[in-house]
């Protein structure tokens, strides 16, 4: 059987490899999603937050139900992969972060559930959009997610290039950092550059604000706790003969609990208002939170930790991996139930699933989506035990 679901599985992640919908535009990936459950004999909601569905089985007189969530969306990146049958057929869209593989193993567990249906309970397949944008998971709340399809726990996974293919890793309390946004607008006076007295340069204040936003973190910031900031963009409207008026920095910040967060916005609107008063210019601070920090129940995580060690052997589970500064919408669930998240190695060789993510080469590596299903599927068994 499980070489019939490992090409079942394969057949899947291909398909929606090829037909890559980005956020809120999933209308093909939740019609064929929807369509595979409703084969194997799920009760299917559609339109749930835009285009997010939710998958019901219940089994037996269980009154408690668990979530397991697939993030749906792809990526705009031009795929770089000429000789791979399986790229996307999208130009300027791909699956770069894996969520086809996601999609698949999830419903690898759906089907091994609804056959052989050794559980006593309900389990609630969550298909979310929308991840990559950090709005999928707050959009199916805010339609009544947890109001209309309550669990007492979710679980999640993502595939991590860079480690052992088919392992694991999670932790409890915090294992991904909140995102937040920044936006600095420096408005100067724009001149000749052979004649820079005759403005301000608002290069000069933008350059300066870049460089003391970085002593925040090393000078404000207690080291026990961590955190980033990072200036992405620097956007000017000036020209190889003219200082510009204007300068725009972008980026982000991660960290893990809103004291810091609050620290840091509060600090970096007082050094970037500071330095431009000082030179005499405008100065426009924005400061938005996109990602909730990823914090794991501990209750849970043994049961995930008990899960994996079930399917890949003690010696492939690391049950208290150090936390990472990425950042992933599943957090927002968590801030309404309890629930577990956890990461599965994609590869090492870059050949194999090694290739970063979010780049224009990545792949799911197909040889783990088996070990993804039967993951999700004992944490099932665990979590709503027959008897």
């Amino acid at each position: 059987m499980e070489s019939t679901l490992q090409g079942q599985l394969k057949t899947w992640r291909r398909h929606l490899h090829q037909h890559p919908e980005t956020g809120f535009e999933e209308i093909g990936t939740a019609d064929y999603v929807a369509n595979i459950l409703k084969t194997l004999g799920y009760e299917v909601h559609r339109g749930i937050g835009g285009t997010g569905l939710v998958a019901n089985l219940t089994v037996g007189d269980g009154k408690r139900a668990i979530g397991i969530r697939a993030d749906m969306d792809a990526l705009n990146i031009v795929e770089q992969a000429p000789d791979r049958p399986h790229a996307s057929r999208t130009l300027g869209k791909m699956h770069a972060c894996g969520h086809d593989g996601h999609m698949s193993m999830v419903l690898g567990a759906a089907r091994l559930l609804a056959e052989q249906r050794d559980f006593n309970g309900t389990v609630r397949f969550v298909f979310q959009p929308a991840e990559e944008h950090g709005r999928g998971a707050k959009a199916m709340m805010a339609d009544g997610l947890f109001e209309r399809f309550p669990v007492d726990a979710i679980f999640g996974a993502h595939n991590m290039p860079g480690m052992r293919a088919g392992t694991f890793a999670t932790r409890p309390g915090g294992i991904m950092a909140s995102e937040d946004n920044f936006v600095i607008r420096i408005k100067g006076r724009g001149t000749h550059a052979a004649r820079p007295h005759m403005g301000i340069d608002p290069i000069v204040i933008g350059s300066e604000i870049v460089l003391a936003l970085q002593t925040i973190v090393s000078r404000n910031l207690d080291p026990s706790l961590p955190a980033v900031i990072s200036c992405t963009e620097f956007i000017t409207d000036g020209l190889r003969n003219v200082i510009p008026s204007n300068v725009t920095i972008k980026g982000d910040t991660r960290s893990y609990s809103p004291e810091v967060q609050s620290l840091l916005a509060r600090r970096m609107r007082e050094v970037s208002e500071g330095l431009c008063r000082m030179h005499g210019v405008e100065c426009a601070f924005e400061y938005t939170h996109e990602f909730a920090p990823t914090v794991n129940s501990e209750q849970f995580v043994d049961v995930a930790v008990r899960a994996a060690r079930n399917v890949a052997g003690d010696g492939n589970v690391d049950a208290n991996v150090q936390p990472m500064m990425i950042s992933e919408d599943f957090g927002a669930f968590l801030q309404a139930v309890p629930g577990n998240f956890i990461f599965i190695g994609n590869g090492e060789s870059a050949d194999r699933g090694g290739v970063p993510l979010h780049n224009a080469t990545y792949d799911f590596n197909d040889d783990i989506l088996l070990t993804g299903a039967r993951y999700f599927a004992e944490v099932a068994r665990l979590e709503l035990p027959l008897g």
